[in-house]
């Protein structure tokens, strides 16, 4: 049974692929959502009696839903700069930006924005997007800054 619950505040930040300060991209984020794993490799040999594997390398994907914002430094021109280039850094936290064990901090490097909408729209609603991103390594940090 859980022990604890918390009410989900994520941070999201994107390394802008030209170097420079990251992207606080929190505040026109809805949703994120962190899937990480690893490559299962079968390593089943003879006399086994059953499949074996053994970790390979790592997966990782990331789906973010933002309010679509347009100019220098907004959502639109952020990921447009980072469409494709293979070495997007994404910092997440589920609640908040301050590191522990019951918010851990995961920093992926070389991601790759696999895609997004630029324009999306319908009448009286907010433009919202969702963009995403695949492959990097990942390192979670549960030690405050």
């Amino acid at each position: 049974m859980a022990t604890s619950t918390y009410l989900t505040n994520p941070t999201v930040n994107l390394a802008p692929t030209t170097g420079g300060a990251k992207v606080d991209l929190t505040d026109q984020c809805r949703s994120a959502t962190v899937t990480l794993g690893v490559d299962s490799l079968e390593s089943t040999a003879f006399g086994d009696t059953g499949h074996r594997f053994v970790p390979g390398l790592m997966t990782v994907s990331v789906e973010l839903e933002m309010f679509l914002s347009y100019g220098a430094g907004e959502v639109e021109a952020t990921l447009f700069a980072n469409l494709g280039t293979g070495t997007t850094e994404l910092t997440i936290s589920p609640s908040g930006v301050t590191e522990s064990a019951s918010n851990p901090e995961f920093t992926i490097t070389n991601m790759q924005l696999v895609d997004y909408t630029p324009i999306t729209g319908a009448v009286g609603e907010l433009s919202m997007i969702t963009a995403s991103f695949i492959g990097g390594t990942y390192v979670r940090d549960i030690t405050a800054p």
